[in-house]
């Protein structure tokens, strides 16, 4: 190691690796620090990836599953709307390959990964405009590591916005699910949605199946249900009606904290920059954040490239949720909605209504379009401040 880097990165989920990547190709010093050792182990997210996500970024062989393209809607009472697509809409990623493929592509281009660590925190570096002397603890010694960019891609309870004073998430839904393998194979793929008010109070219950890997999970409200009791209820109650569990193997459980309150406002200061959970990036409506932290991390490493080429720290604070929340405002106001429905006799209204013609319209605009998180144009005026800086000789 050596104790001064272009960008220190604290967080290698997808969108502290992709960041990483981008940060290196782009011929930045990097050093990424994840408190786990090994990035497959204690994965925290279901990994469905959308349309748009794998039709729009390439992914190494062999981390994603069978395509999806058929779902199946539930009501409290199991009356079921099924929709199909004629194109694969979801893909099932194997997060701990996938993980582990970009670190390699990271370690190759010159990131320098450093495992099992802990932020501690940072202060202003007086000897650099807008850089930072980051403080480590890594296998029980503390360290200290300059840089001119801090990277949060700690997750939805970011320690690094807090320690930046910038905007932190306030509204979250906790998830939890088993995964299974199949042992034999071969089964038909399909994504399982169950609207409950008391298994998944204010989002989902959900089997992800693409006929190798299944995913048996609940989300909610944290101050509205005990996330492992209404999974156990799930397995053994509704589960067994829709899913033959013969010939599936549990291997691995994952949970955590899903922000759902749409991108945050600030995000980004002289001294660094949110990317992923950290900054809110996920659906308000879906809780998706795979193809939003993959987006935004591409924006958010121009603006730090430009940054670094210009020795001006002014090009972070261009790099704002201001770009992105008002596109956001019609999933905002359907979470509003489902945070509402606390009664199964909602859900079933809910439910009825996506089940007529119209609804059906609005259920597979909901499941089955190509879109995610808000695709920034280079024409964009903020975004063209930082491309236009990188252009010049």
């Amino acid at each position: 190691m050596t104790d001064k880097y272009d960008a220190v990165i604290i967080g290698a989920g997808l969108a502290g690796l992709h960041c990483a990547r981008l940060l290196a190709a782009g011929g930045a010093s990097v050093l990424l620090a994840d408190r786990k050792e090994d990035l497959g182990t204690g994965v925290h997210t279901t990994g469905i990836f959308v349309r748009k996500t794998f039709e729009d970024f390439d992914f190494p062989p062999g981390s994603l599953g069978k395509p999806v393209s058929r779902v199946s809607l539930y009501s409290p009472s199991l009356r079921r709307l099924d929709l199909e697509s004629g194109i694969p809409e979801f893909r099932i990623g194997r997060m701990g390959a996938l993980y582990n493929s970009i670190l390699d592509e990271c370690v190759d281009l010159g990131v320098e990964f450093l495992g099992s660590t802990r932020f501690l925190g940072s202060r202003p570096d007086p000897k650099v405009k807008g850089g930072s002397i980051v403080r480590l603890e890594s296998g029980g010694s503390k360290i200290q590591v300059q840089t001119r960019v801090l990277v949060g891609a700690d997750g939805a309870g970011s320690a690094v916005a807090r320690d930046l004073d910038l905007d932190r998430n306030k509204e979250w839904i906790v998830g939890y699910e088993e995964v299974l393998k199949r042992k034999d194979g071969g089964g038909e793929p399909v994504l399982h949605c169950f609207l409950d008010a008391d298994l998944a109070p204010g989002y989902i219950a959900w089997i992800a199946d693409d006929g190798e890997e299944c995913h048996i999970g609940v989300g909610g409200y944290p101050d509205r249900f005990d996330p492992r009791k209404a999974l156990e209820e799930f397995k053994d109650t509704v589960a067994p009606l829709v899913l033959e569990t013969k010939g599936l193997e549990t291997i691995e459980t994952r949970g955590g904290r899903i922000p759902v309150g749409g991108v945050l406002k600030n995000i980004s200061n002289r001294r660094g920059i949110l990317i992923g959970d950290a900054a809110g990036a996920v659906s308000p409506l879906t809780a998706g954040g795979l193809d939003p932290c993959l987006r935004l991390s591409g924006y958010a490493s121009e603006a730090v490239l430009a940054r670094l080429r210009s020795g001006n720290p002014g090009f972070l604070v261009n790099y704002s949720g201001e770009m992105f929340r008002s596109r956001f405002l019609p999933r905002i106001l359907m979470r509003s909605l489902m945070r509402a429905m606390r009664y199964q006799t909602q859900l079933e209204f809910l439910f009825g209504t996506l089940a007529s013609s119209p609804g059906r319209w609005l259920a597979e605009k909901i499941f089955f379009r190509r879109a995610s998180f808000p695709e920034i144009g280079k024409s964009h005026p903020v975004r063209r401040i930082a491309l236009n800086e990188l252009r010049r000789p």
